[in-house]
């Protein structure tokens, strides 16, 4: 399997919409405004210039690095999806890693993800937890 990843450009967002209107459960996808810089601070994994799986990752003040808005082609090969999936995580993870993270969180709820993420070494608790938001403009 011949798997590109690479760093989000501006010119990948429709292509993001898109890949987050794909699933119907799916309620919110954030504004650029409130993704790392502006929408651009992630990768993506595709196939053959088709994109598999899109994720960003969030670097603060601190040594944590916040891994979020992973979203792929449901209808996309579940082997080449699971493999793009780990392509990705591998990959947020490293650039986390330059950026002077010493770990990574993230908050997730679908089981294939999780096992991925076991499969890479993340712990999960679990116990339930819930997303807590407010928008507060």
């Amino acid at each position: 399997m011949e798997l590109n990843i690479r760093k989000l450009e501006e010119s990948d967002w429709d292509t993001l919409v898109s890949l987050w209107n794909m699933w119907p459960d799916w309620q919110y996808y954030p504004p650029k405004a409130l993704l790392p810089e502006n929408g651009t601070g992630g990768l993506i994994v595709e196939k053959n210039n088709v994109a598999i799986i899109a994720g960003f990752i969030y670097t603060t003040n601190s040594k944590i690095g916040w891994m979020e808005w992973l979203v792929s082609d449901p209808n996309y090969r579940e082997s080449d999806r699971k493999e793009a999936t780990k392509m990705l995580i591998s990959g947020l993870e490293y650039v986390a890693k330059i950026s002077g993270c010493e770990a990574v969180i993230s908050i997730g709820r679908n089981k294939s993800l999780m096992e991925i993420h076991k499969s890479l070494d993340y712990t999960i608790d679990e116990k339930p937890s819930y997303e807590i938001s407010k928008k507060i403009v």
